[in-house]
């Protein structure tokens, strides 16, 4: 298990300490491997008689693996409901059905974590304000991959534009019809 990555286990942990509902859903799977690969990151975890998850070796014999999609860090940051649509599970169904529906519908109440350290009213200010950040982040990615994409397709010629497109499109119809006809001028020869 030399270079775990225990973060992860222990952020998810301190989620699922707070939810009962979820470890009673994991609970009847004690003692199952669950290997997580996403990129460079592969984990393997088996899930204790708590519900809770324990780290374990990489190579041990797992019912299911959860493999992320590429983007994962990205969506992480930008687009949190759209994080679960691209995992991928494969192996017991039960398994990974009762891990789908927990991780899905895992939340963390950061402003709760978070007023522990420094009060109720300076956490929920934090989180406003981050909740503000994040929004003007995802709003500035966005308004840069459009520039970027007009760019590539407007301006330097990298990309065909949508007028483009049609043109193409109209000329590949006019050639088409002009060859068909000439196939036809040929045949009566």
């Amino acid at each position: 298990m030399a270079g775990l990555p225990t973060l992860p286990v222990a952020a998810l942990n301190h989620l699922l300490a707070k939810e009962s509902w979820a470890r009673e859903r994991l609970r009847p799977f004690a003692g199952t491997g669950v290997r997580i690969e996403g990129g460079p990151l592969v984990m393997g975890l088996r899930i204790d008689e708590h519900g809770l998850l324990v780290p374990m070796e990489v190579d041990a014999p797992v019912a299911v693996t959860l493999t992320l999609p590429a983007d994962t860090p990205v969506r992480l940051l930008l687009d949190r409901s759209s994080l679960f649509a691209g995992v991928r599970l494969s192996g017991a169904a039960d398994v990974a059905e009762a891990l789908a529906f927990v991780f899905r519908n895992l939340r963390w109440d950061v402003e709760e974590d978070l007023a522990r350290w420094v009060g109720d009213i300076p956490a929920r200010r934090l989180v406003r304000l981050g909740s503000r950040f994040a929004g003007e982040v995802g709003e500035s990615a966005y308004r840069l991959a459009a520039n970027v994409a007009e760019y590539a397709s407007n301006e330097s010629g990298l990309l065909a534009g949508k007028d483009d497109i049609a043109v193409f499109a109209a000329a590949v119809d006019v050639l088409r019809d002009d060859l068909a006809r000439l196939e036809k001028c040929l045949q009566r020869l």
